[in-house]
């Protein structure tokens, strides 16, 4: 047992200490030395496993040893057996990205052994994951450390182990565009390669790829353009399941303690609860068993035979249906097994089968992993129900988040417009940190095509347009700007702003008013099912054939936020011409498609279908004038006939509650998040029951919601220079709410006692600002200030 717990803390101390960014000069300026290598056999996107390694001789240990480093899918870097790092950040060949880390203090006096695993899977990577070839690439950071460029000296082996397992969609019967699971045989894995042991492996001289390496724009041939990591690392840390649900196990139930000990020739399955939903790497460590079959197979529910989830803390009755990985044991000694890809789940099933020998398992347990976000903000008050709205919402924000942010972390894990700008929203209002949003404005700024237009995800290997994403993107520069106002940053985006805007001008019609016939997919909400293969899901009407109240008025609302952003850096004539624009399509909207009979905006001037869409849209762009949004909005919110905004655009709708004045209202329209919470979800699905993801991060949109709408703190100028601070509280007597800014934290502080409130406000050195109570306003100065007034 002692050898048993050396492993295990070798382990953990390998697999949790990461390695921090350095500066990556010069190497972003200039050619590398290093050379790209890859495999002698390795086809430029085939489906492969390899380990290369290099021996480092060193009369002494150095204090510091700067390496640059990527891969080509994904890779690791080790250390003398110990992980330093994972990589690359997801991109595209034109900005691929590279790690810089010191591996100084894993270097030892002496013999060393610096060695990467390399993989790509192929047609079965995920979608979100772009590739050029399979290849490595290390660049020593001076002098000191160019012994260690890639290129001669490199060995390199193939893993023959690895499989792919591919993805059962149809029992899934879902859109999946993760990548595919992995069977892995320890019979033929290279045991030792990260370590001095695996000398004895069957290595082969790296094959060395003609074209040079080169920081991005340097060069004339394409592959990869590299950029250094502009967010940090994602974290990994050791996690225990909960429960093993005993109900599922086909013989007498396990101990409660590991080790388990299953016997020859014998079948078992386990159901393996963490809990909550997780993103993690699952780690199997076992002896002996030769031959025996482990299967792990990851689910975010369980599912009845109508494939529907119910209540997620229940098993009776349901099976596992999801994603799989492999493994069949070598038979060998306190052998780890951990796939190459992450997984999401909240149940892992596990199929044991053995052969001829007894099996023995030490551990199942797995490493979270997800995008280091610190929970800055705080919102506490006198409902206790808010709070685990605020713990599963958080949760739910985090999940979608690792090296891009993402729709939903178990089927897709891509980075679509719509979904991101609501998480970039609450990631600057949580955590403060604006790193990844950045990224993200800049990676859909990369898949600008011919038409001017973004794609609606990125990066992607398949390409799909939803416009109004870009409309989106446009906004999501519009809030960056609001909040943190970096000129060099915001200005880099306005061409492409221009361009976006370019396109829809170009379809107005010409007499109309309203936007003509749209090409590609017109998605603006769930709320319009798919109608066979004739009607594409999420369209509304007049989208395809022209007249579409609702996308017209996300172009005007567009349009209004770009004309402050043109204003803001000198293109005044672009300013003007974008006002004045989205007041006069505001107002052709109104005059064409008001139904003066049921007093709402209708979603085409035909006026036979309506929507909560359009009047959401309606009041957010004033084309209904201010006098009648609060008597609009409480009658879209009680008309059940008319179309609903689920659970995305809803984040709309309770942007124009707390444009019309209804913010108090908004505490009322949590409904069906509690109930999400009574059917025992551990975060924010995608759309009511029935669902497909249980993890949707447009869900998450109250966190953001208590802190700009209930607690009321919003930037009034960009840059967040200003603060104004109106509180929506409903029927909470109290609150406590603090806010990250780029100068320090906002807090509010909120109690009221029969018709007196007490009201501390707290703003950052050279922040001042307004508080608006009860339809009066107040002046706010940096510094600590205390009213008492009355409501």
């Amino acid at each position: 047992m002692k050898n048993l717990f050396c492993l295990l803390l070798t382990l953990l101390l390998s697999w949790g200490t990461i390695a921090q960014p350095l500066s990556t000069e010069p190497w972003k300026h200039r050619f590398w030395s290093a050379k790209w290598i890859s495999h002698p056999t390795a086809t430029p996107n085939g489906f492969g496993v390899y380990h290369f390694r290099k021996e480092l001789n060193l009369d002494s240990v150095p204090l510091s040893y700067v390496v640059h480093v990527t891969g080509d899918n994904l890779f690791r870097l080790f250390v003398n057996g110990n992980m330093v790092c994972f990589g690359p950040a997801r991109s595209d060949p034109a900005n691929w990205n590279f790690e810089t880390v010191d591996i100084a203090a894993f270097l030892n006096k002496g013999k060393n052994i610096v060695s990467a695993t390399v993989w790509n899977f192929g047609e079965y990577r995920a979608y979100a994951q772009t590739s050029y070839e399979t290849a490595f690439l290390l660049q020593g950071n001076s002098d000191t450390e160019f012994p260690m460029n890639t290129g001669k000296g490199w060995q390199v082996i193939m893993d023959l182990s690895y499989q792919p397992l591919p993805i059962d969609r149809e029992s899934l019967r879902s859109y999946v565009a993760v990548a595919s699971g992995e069977i892995v045989d320890g019979n033929r894995y290279a045991w030792g390669h990260e370590r001095a042991e695996g000398s004895g492996l069957r290595w082969q001289e790296a094959r060395e790829l003609w074209y040079p390496a080169k920081p991005r724009t340097y060069g004339t041939d394409g592959n990869w353009q590299l950029v250094p990591r502009s967010i940090p690392r994602a974290v990994e840390v050791e996690q225990e399941f909960t429960a093993e649900r005993t109900g599922y196990v086909k013989q007498a139930p396990l101990s409660k303690s590991f080790p388990w000990q299953f016997a020859a020739n014998t079948k078992t399955s386990l159901l393996l609860d963490q809990g909550t939903l997780t993103n993690a790497y699952p780690q199997l460590l076992i002896s002996k068993g030769k031959n025996a079959v482990i299967t792990l197979t990851y689910a975010e529910a369980l599912f009845n035979d109508n494939m529907e989830k119910g209540n997620r803390n229940e098993t009776a009755g349901k099976r596992v249906i999801g994603i799989s990985d492999r493994y069949i044991s070598d038979g060998g000694k306190f052998r780890m097994y951990s796939p190459l890809h992450y997984r999401t789940f909240r149940y892992v099933k596990v199929d044991i089968e053995t052969r001829d020998e007894p099996l023995t398992v030490y551990k199942i347990d797995s490493r979270y992993t997800g995008y280091p976000f610190e929970e800055r903000a705080r919102f506490v008050s006198s409902d206790p129900g808010l709070q685990k709205i605020w713990d599963v919402g958080w949760r739910t924000a985090r999940l979608c988040a690792v090296d891009t942010y993402f729709d939903c972390p178990y089927y897709e894990q891509l980075q679509y417009v719509g979904d991101t700008r609501i998480q970039a929203l609450i990631s600057m209002y949580v955590s403060g940190d604006d790193r990844l949003v950045k990224k993200a404005i800049d990676d859909i700024a990369h898949s600008f095509f011919s038409d001017g237009l973004t794609q609606s995800r990125y990066p992607s290997r398949d390409l799909q347009v939803i416009p109004t994403f870009s409309l989106w993107w446009v906004c999501m520069v519009y809030d960056h700007f609001m909040l943190r106002k970096e000129d060099a940053f915001t200005q880099s985006k306005l061409n492409g702003v221009e361009n976006i805007l370019r396109w829809y001008d170009e379809r107005m019609a010409p007499k109309g008013g309203l936007l003509g016939p749209l090409s590609w997919w017109q998605f603006v909400d769930w709320s319009w099912p798919w109608v066979d293969s004739i009607r594409i899901g999420g369209v509304p009407p007049g989208a395809s054939k022209g007249g579409s109240s609702i996308i017209t008025l996300q172009y005007a609302y567009t349009l209004a936020r770009a004309s402050e952003l043109m204003n803001a850096y000198g293109r005044r004539s672009a300013a003007v011409r974008y006002e004045q624009m989205a007041k006069k399509i505001a107002a052709d909207v109104f005059r064409q498609c008001w139904d003066d009979t049921r007093k709402m905006l209708a979603d085409t001037p035909e006026k036979t279908s309506f929507s909560q869409h359009a009047n959401i849209l309606g009041i957010l762009t004033d084309a209904v004038e201010s006098s009648r949004q609060k008597d609009l909005l409480r009658k879209i919110m009680a008309d059940q006939s008319i179309t609903q905004a689920t659970y995305y655009f809803k984040f709309y709708l309770f942007e124009a509650m707390k444009k019309a004045g209804l913010g108090n209202d908004y505490l009322g329209q949590l409904k069906p998040w509690y109930d999400m919470l009574d059917m025992g979800l551990t975060t924010f699905a995608e759309n009511p029951e029935p669902t497909r993801s249980d993890c949707h991060a447009w869900s998450a949109s109250p966190l953001y919601e208590m802190l700009s709408l209930v607690a009321g703190v919003q930037p009034a100028t960009p840059g967040f220079k200003r603060v104004f601070v109106k509180p929506n509280m409903g029927s909470l007597t109290s609150l406590i709410a603090s806010v990250p800014h780029p100068q320090g934290d906002i807090r509010v502080a909120i109690n009221r006692t029969g018709r007196q409130a007490r009201i501390v406000i707290e703003l950052p050195y050279g922040v001042v600002g307004e508080l608006e109570w009860e339809g009066k306003i107040y002046p706010l100065e940096q510094g600590r200030k205390e009213f008492q007034l009355a409501h």
